[in-house]
C-alpha cells in the first residue's frame, strides 16, 4: 500500500496562504486522491493526501487541517475506526464518502458524529457545495467575540434546563456541557426557539444546511437520533426532543 508521501500530489504546489482552507483527504484509492485533489485545488483549496487512517489519524491530531473527507472502507483503520479515534479530541468536521450499499455504515458515521456523507458517485460540484457549507457553519461555530460588551452577538438561548451559546457553539443541560457538532446545533436550536412547536425535515434542513445542499430525511433523523443520545450521556432521562411521526420534530421546554 502507498504511504501518504509517495502520492501523486502536485509539484511544487506553493503553501497555502492565510486565507486558504485546507482539506485532508483520506483513501486507500490513489485515482480517488488524486481525482479529488486537482477538483478541490481548482476550487481553491489547499488539500493533505493520506494513504490509510493511521497515518491521517497522527497528522490530522497533530496539524489540523480546516475539514477532513475520510472514504468509509479502509484497511488498517477504516473510516469508522478514524472517526471514533478523532472524536475523542477533536470536532473536526468529516465528510464520509460512502458506496450507495453502505447504508448501515452511513447511519452509524453520522451517529458518531460525522457532519455528513455523499454516496459514490458524486459531483465535483455537489462535493465543493457541502464542503463550503460545513465550513460556513464551522467558521461561525469558532467566531469569538473580541470583548464581552461586543454589539451584535446573538443571545443565548434558554429552554429549562437547556442552555445554547450561539456565540461561543456551547450547549449546557442541567449546568452539564454537551458536546455538539455544528449541524446537531443547528438542528436543536432549531427546535429551541419555539418550543412546542412542530419542525418538519425540511424545515431542519433549512437551518442545518445551505440552499445548495441537498440533503434526505434519513440524514435528519441520524441527527436527531445522535442528539438525542448525546443528551442522554449527561440525562439518562432525557425526553425534551418530540417525534410526531409523519410530521417532524418538536422540542419541550423542560423544566
Amino acid at each position: 500500500m502507498a504511504d501518504a508521501s509517495s502520492l501523486p500530489v502536485p509539484a511544487e504546489e506553493p503553501p497555502p496562504t492565510a486565507r486558504q482552507q485546507t482539506i485532508a483527504l483520506v483513501d486507500d484509492d490513489r485515482n480517488i486522491l488524486t481525482t479529488l485533489s486537482i477538483g478541490l485545488h481548482a476550487e481553491g483549496f489547499a488539500t493533505r493526501l493520506y494513504a490509510d487512517g493511521e497515518t491521517a489519524l497522527k497528522a490530522l491530531l497533530e496539524n489540523p487541517p480546516d475539514l477532513a473527507i475520510f472514504d468509509v472502507k479502509m484497511p488498517r483503520m477504516d473510516g469508522l475506526d478514524l472517526l471514533q479515534a478523532l472524536r475523542a479530541h477533536s470536532r473536526l468536521p468529516v465528510i464520509f464518502l460512502t458506496s450507495k450499499d453502505e447504508e448501515l455504515d452511513e447511519a452509524l458515521g453520522l451517529a458518531m458524529g460525522a457532519d455528513d456523507y455523499i454516496a459514490k458517485p458524486f459531483s465535483q460540484r455537489l462535493l465543493v457545495a457541502r464542503i463550503r457549507a460545513i465550513l460556513r457553519r464551522s467558521d461561525l461555530a469558532r467566531a469569538q467575540p473580541d470583548a464581552p460588551s461586543q454589539a451584535n452577538l446573538p443571545e443565548p438561548v434558554v429552554r429549562g434546563r437547556l442552555r445554547l451559546d450561539p456565540a461561543r457553539h456551547q450547549v449546557t443541560w442541567d449546568g452539564k456541557p454537551v458536546s455538539l457538532t455544528v449541524t446537531e446545533f443547528l438542528i436543536l436550536e432549531a427546535l429551541a426557539q419555539r418550543p412546542g412547536v412542530v419542525k418538519s425535515r425540511n424545515q431542519l434542513m433549512d437551518a442545518a444546511y445551505s440552499d445548495d445542499v441537498y440533503v434526505d430525511d434519513r440524514t435528519i433523523d441520524s441527527h436527531i437520533k445522535r442528539l438525542r443520545r448525546k443528551l442522554r450521556a449527561v440525562d439518562s432521562e432525557f425526553s425534551a426532543i418530540d417525534t410526531l411521526y409523519g410530521a417532524g420534530y418538536s422540542f419541550f421546554d423542560a423544566t
